[in-house]
């Protein structure tokens, strides 16, 4: 009895002591508990399942890397599924790398196993060039990125924002037309720069969409300068395209990230220097007008107006999001389509009849587009062939799963969208490599 008191005794005389020594033995015993089950389960999956295929020659060390050696490694991609099947992996320096190649086991890895992969790994200058992942197009599945990807929909891509934007694109396509008819009537046996006007036209929309107007110049204190609107556009969209496919070879030898490659990070360094200049100073004129009371339907109103939580970082580079994204992939794809229809006479025509019958002396507008199927089928065709990002972000594989009937260990990097082997299969047709708009009639 006396034991007992004494005990009682000694646990009031030191309660918080007490207290501290449970919660380190609970906290011992979850986390033992946790492990336990996280192990039993990962041993469960790799018993269960076999392991993906290996694409055979891996080297120590660099693994499959010299069988890159292509500027287009989607298309080695494509050879290696022919041979090892719709899922395999490969060794990239440290990493391993899934690879996915068909619809059924990509719809796998984004629906029923995307929590297991919804984090997105990205290159050393994507995570500089992208101010770690503040955007919607690279983020990580997150409250920032529904939050971002909602104000994205509701100023610059939702219905209703396009609506309000319509009037910019109307006024594109007026300037275009009228440039070309220029071009035609002055120099009748020149070849017409088709990039040059319709890329100059593009940055336009994409700046009236992001700032309200066309910025035919503007003052950079940081730089020092006034820059042109062709100085613009290639601080915000050339260059950053040029750095975005900046090989880091850290990026293959994660263990080796405390080394220093100078070259590579003062390059990437300069340009989001540069780049943030001229958005401080976009932002900078914005904020001024508003406070004079002059706002605009743009997304940086929204931006500044609207969302309160977003830091002056977030808001520069959502701003600069739909700025590179309107002014590069859409310019591309149009290039790709112009090029298959001048190769081919007979499609060319057939697409200007489709026109002609529609709108007969009238200009095209956008309600004449569901009137013209065609049109659709040839850009539906051109985007099949010719995807603007062949390969997008890999995804990372932040626990065990399962994809296609494989074991996918925890720390895999996903190649799950390879988007040109998905367009490019057998499966649309028994020549996938013939650009034929009729597919999608």
């Amino acid at each position: 009895m006396a034991t007992k008191e004494y005990i009682i005794q000694a646990f009031q005389v030191v309660p918080f002591a007490t207290s501290i020594a449970l919660g380190i033995l609970s906290v011992f015993f979850f986390s033992f508990f946790i492990r336990r089950f996280i192990s039993r389960r990962r041993m469960e999956l790799a018993v269960k399942l076999p392991p993906v295929p290996e694409v055979p020659g891996r080297l120590p060390l660099i693994g499959n890397l010299l069988q890159l050696k292509e500027k287009k490694p989607h298309m080695t991609f494509t050879r290696w599924a022919e041979v090892y099947g719709p899922i395999y992996s490969i060794k990239t320096g440290a990493s391993t790398m899934i690879v996915l190649n068909s619809a059924d086991v990509a719809k796998e890895a984004m629906v029923t196993r995307y929590p297991s992969i919804s984090t997105r790994k990205l290159s050393n200058a994507l995570k500089m060039l992208t101010s770690n992942k503040c955007m919607v197009a690279t983020s990580d599945y997150d409250e920032f990125h529904k939050m971002a990807k909602r104000c994205l929909l509701t100023n610059v891509l939702g219905g209703n924002a396009q609506k309000r934007h319509r009037i910019h694109r109307d006024t594109m396509m007026e300037n275009m037309s009228t440039q070309f008819h220029a071009h035609i009537k002055d120099n009748p046996l020149q070849l017409v720069n088709f990039r040059k006007i319709f890329e100059s036209e593009l940055f336009a929309v994409s700046m009236k969409q992001a700032v309200g107007k066309v910025v035919e110049s503007i003052y950079v204190k940081e730089l020092g300068s006034t820059l042109s609107k062709d100085e613009v556009f290639k601080i915000l969209v050339l260059d950053i395209m040029e750095g975005a496919i900046e090989v880091d070879w850290r990026d293959f030898f994660p263990y080796l990230r405390w080394v220093p490659n100078k070259g590579v990070e003062m390059k990437i360094q300069r340009l989001c220097t540069r780049r943030q200049a001229v958005m401080d100073a976009l932002i900078s004129e914005a904020k001024s007008r508003i406070a004079l009371g002059q706002e605009l339907n743009c997304y940086v109103d929204h931006l500044l107006s609207e969302v309160k939580s977003l830091t002056e970082q977030q808001i520069s580079m959502l701003l600069w999001e739909p700025i590179i994204e309107t002014s590069d992939t859409t310019l591309v794809t149009t290039e790709w389509a112009m090029y298959e229809l001048a190769k081919d006479p007979m499609r060319q025509d057939r697409l200007f009849q489709k026109i002609q019958s529609v709108c007969r002396s009238n200009k095209f507008t956008e309600e004449n587009i569901a009137q013209v199927p065609y049109l659709g089928a040839v850009f539906h065709e051109t985007l099949r062939k010719y995807s603007p990002a062949p390969i997008v972000p890999l995804r990372f594989a932040h626990e065990d799963t399962e994809i296609g009937g494989y074991f996918i260990p925890a720390g895999s990097e996903i190649c799950n969208k390879h988007i040109w082997m998905l367009h490019g299969t057998r499966n649309n047709g028994k020549t996938p490599e013939e650009w034929k708009p009729e597919r999608f009639l």
